[in-house]
């Protein structure tokens, strides 16, 4: 058993793509994906921490929008001081970064009985309204489009030149022609 399929607890999900997906996420998962297993297993041992330690947010976060960003590396190239600052800052004052683990918490301690209302609810239908995907290169994931479209009407697919888990600050253009060219079609 893959730490993908631990991960996501739903081996039954997994099909054969062409492109390699799965694998492609199997091996960002095993570099990077050590923070999805702490903060679904252990959250209230590191948010006290980052709460209390403005240096150590700063760290956690930081490292996020390097690792996460179509940057190279090299985070100014991508995000401004200011932006980053402003990203920390909102989750220091507030203290919310220990809310923001719950969704990992949740999704990996659902029981059996979630996963089987789940399995049910996707055997009986399959979302109906009408979905847009934009794909970035270095995002945190790349789901396959078979795997989409066994959940999702997709009647829109877009495969981005550049960008990562932050597209909307780092290529607002591209996000935004996207998503007006999605609309679009639906105006009356």
């Amino acid at each position: 058993m893959c730490l993908l399929d631990i991960f996501f607890k739903n081996p039954t999900t997994r099909v054969q793509t062409k492109n390699g997906s799965f694998k492609k996420n199997e091996e960002w998962i095993q570099k990077e994906g050590a923070y999805a297993l702490i903060q679904s297993t252990k959250p209230n041992s590191l948010a006290p921490g980052l709460n209390d330690s403005p240096v150590g947010l700063a760290s956690w976060l930081v490292e996020k929008f390097r690792s996460w960003s179509d940057c190279d590396g090299n985070i100014e190239s991508r995000f401004t001081k200011d932006e980053l600052l402003t990203h920390i800052m909102v989750y220091w004052a507030t203290e919310s970064i220990g809310t923001s683990f719950l969704p990992y918490y949740e999704y990996a301690n659902a029981g059996a009985l979630t996963w089987i209302k789940e399995g049910i609810k996707n055997w009986i239908r399959r979302c109906k309204v009408p979905t847009a995907f934009a794909l970035f290169p270095k995002d945190i994931s790349s789901p396959p489009r078979e795997w989409a479209t066994r959940f999702f009407d997709v009647q829109r697919w877009t495969e981005m030149s550049r960008g990562g888990h932050f597209a909307a600050m780092e290529e607002p253009q591209l996000l935004a022609q996207d998503l007006r060219a999605w609309f679009r079609k639906f105006r009356t």
